[in-house]
């Protein structure tokens, strides 16, 4: 799934986000938001579904099923 955390973190940084920044609006602790982007974690299906719905790209994106 290393091409999840990848992403995760191109969009995060693209949007000027810190990761604290990142999981308060995911309502999670930092440990945990970092651990996603070091892809030693991997999000819930609705965390997966929130975080697409934030960064406005497909789950699919995110997989790296699709690279649109």
């Amino acid at each position: 799934m290393k091409i999840f955390a990848q992403r995760l973190k191109e969009l995060r940084k693209d949007k000027n986000l810190s990761q604290q920044q990142m999981a308060e609006y995911l309502k999670i602790k930092q440990q945990s938001y970092a651990r996603y982007e070091a892809d030693t974690s991997e999000p819930s299906y609705e965390m997966l579904v929130e975080i697409s719905r934030y960064f406005d790209v497909s789950a699919d994106y995110l997989l790296g099923i699709k690279d649109y």
